[in-house]
């Protein structure tokens, strides 16, 4: 399933580029629905170039049929975001913790400015393999997704000042 997610921030792209690849944001995002609180693992940054590992696990309730083929307990991943500050652009995978072969997930990000300020564009996809319920759980999965950002933008939102 494929997903287009764009938010807009009154702050400048640099800004908002430079939060979304630092840690101490993540560690603002607590109380969020649908997805646990992020564990930052890793920030490894040469020059322009940032790498972000976060670990999430998804909290929302999933359709009767797939829990019979998935433990909601094992659905938990480490997002991989490489940023280019330069650029303003990032690029997203999502490495499942459990049923790696189940599920392929992530996104290209860019910053555009936007009058005086910055349009974000996530431009994704999520693809679960499994036997009839697949589709329900990418559904389920994307829209947590999307509601996950709505939240994270209102958060990033506040700490760039733009609300």
């Amino acid at each position: 399933m494929d997903f287009l997610v764009e938010q807009r921030y009154a702050a400048p792209p640099d800004a908002v580029v430079a939060l979304y690849a630092s840690e101490s944001f993540y560690a603002q995002l607590h109380g969020l629905p649908k997805i646990s609180v992020p564990e930052v693992l890793s920030r490894r940054a040469q020059g322009n170039d940032v790498e972000l590992r976060v670990r999430y696990r998804f909290t929302a309730d999933l359709p009767a049929a797939a829990l019979a083929v998935i433990d909601p307990r094992k659905l938990s991943w480490v997002d991989r975001t490489r940023f280019d500050l330069a650029a303003r652009t990032a690029t997203t995978v999502l490495e499942p913790d459990h049923y790696p072969d189940r599920l392929r997930a992530g996104a290209e990000v860019v910053y555009l400015p936007d009058g005086d300020g910055t349009l974000r564009r996530l431009r994704g996809s999520c693809r679960v393999r499994m036997p009839l319920v697949g589709g329900q759980v990418e559904k389920a999965l994307v829209s947590g997704l999307e509601e996950h950002f709505a939240d994270e933008r209102e958060v990033a939102a506040r700490l760039l000042g733009s609300g």
